[in-house]
């Protein structure tokens, strides 16, 4: 819209000046204005005082005023929403959001660095990784990449030792960044029965789970696997592989792992044909070994070994392709020695069950040494 070359105070003296009996032709000719403007004056300004018409144009600034801060409001609830999906405090965050508001609206950079609360110093020179933040990523993804089912903390129990200034909570960052997150596996549900209590092994030796997995060659031949494992200290006994197991071939097995640990207090098995052979059930009594039978279609009740054959599935038959029964035994004879003397192990303090084992031996033969009042003085 023109704006008028006259102020609104002289337009109302025009307005009185007719009203007081001047021509409008005149009063035109006078001042330099039409009768069709004069008259789209008196329909605005008519009855009004200078002071009136003062108050008016302030009331209309403050109003331009209010909607020119309405609109920006507007535009930084709609930036705020494009680069903010919710509460946010981290800069590598708050940079993101930054560059979608550049994106997606028409707020400068400085006015979105000061919605996002981030100065523009921070958000043109984001900070370079140190060395030693690089050398800890990438052996990260290594380690991630060897061991595709381990979490961070796993991972942090790896990485202890070489990095034993590191908290869980970088290694949990440097994983996030890296995008290598364990696909959780879906839940079974199965409708709802009464479990019976699996109790736990208060020592070593106590208690031997066994269990049988199989897998094939890639010529697709069988191969079975007999699965021995200590309920206590969580150790892989043994891991026999072949195309077939019997009965016997278990006895011979637990007989040659006997010799080096010793034989246990009691077996857990399931009801396989194996487990309920003679060879196997005079084995048990001519030791005095107490044989734990579960209930038939409960796997849980033998719970220690059904966790152990799924690390066993997934971190080592599911990882390889096997072509003979030679290269079968040496890849699970190295995984069971990776098992038992590097892998952490949650139960037994995250760390890795023989371990676990060799501190439990050394605290009981600690407490098992007599007093002796005279090495004291």
């Amino acid at each position: 819209m023109r704006k008028s070359r006259f102020t609104t105070e002289q337009i109302i003296g025009f307005i009185k000046q007719a009203e007081a009996g001047m021509a409008v032709a005149e009063l035109g000719r006078q001042h330099g204005f039409s009768p069709a403007s004069f008259y789209a004056w008196r329909a605005k300004y008519g009855g009004m005082e200078a002071e009136d018409a003062k108050r008016l144009k302030e009331l209309e600034s403050e109003n331009n005023r209010l909607k020119r801060l309405l609109a920006e409001a507007h535009l930084d609830i709609e930036a705020l929403k494009v680069g903010f999906g919710g509460k946010t405090l981290a800069p590598q965050r708050k940079r993101e959001a930054v560059r979608c508001m550049l994106d997606a609206t028409a707020v400068s950079e400085r006015r979105a660095c000061r919605l996002a609360g981030l100065s523009r110093d921070v958000f043109r020179h984001p900070p370079a990784p140190e060395p030693a933040t690089q050398a800890l990523s990438a052996r990260i993804i290594e380690l991630a990449q060897m061991r595709r089912r381990f979490g961070y903390r796993r991972l942090h129990d790896l990485l202890r030792p070489e990095y034993p200034a590191v908290n869980h909570k970088k290694v949990y960052r440097l994983y996030r960044e890296a995008n290598l997150a364990v696909r959780r596996r879906q839940k079974i549900r199965r409708p709802p029965s009464e479990r019976r209590r699996l109790s736990p092994a208060t020592a070593p030796n106590a208690v031997w789970s066994m269990d049988f997995v199989s897998d094939a060659l890639a010529s697709g031949r069988r191969l079975k696997c007999l699965t021995v494992a200590d309920d206590f200290t969580h150790e892989s006994v043994d891991i026999t592989v072949d195309h077939g197991i019997s009965g016997a071939y278990v006895v011979r097995v637990l007989d040659q792992a006997a010799r080096f640990r010793g034989y246990p207090r009691a077996v857990r098995t399931d009801n396989g044909p194996e487990y309920t052979s003679r060879a196997f059930i005079a084995w048990t009594q001519r030791h005095g070994i107490e044989h734990l039978l579960i209930e038939p279609g409960r796997p849980m009740q033998n719970g220690y070994i059904e966790s152990f054959n799924g690390k066993f599935r997934d971190e080592c038959l599911n990882e390889h392709w096997f072509t003979s029964l030679a290269q079968a035994r040496c890849v699970i004879a190295e995984w069971r020695r990776d098992y038992n003397e590097v892998r952490p192990h949650s139960s037994c303090g995250r760390i890795p069950p023989a371990q676990f084992a060799a501190n439990h031996r050394t605290q009981t033969a600690t407490s098992a040494v007599p007093f002796n009042p005279g090495l004291s003085q």
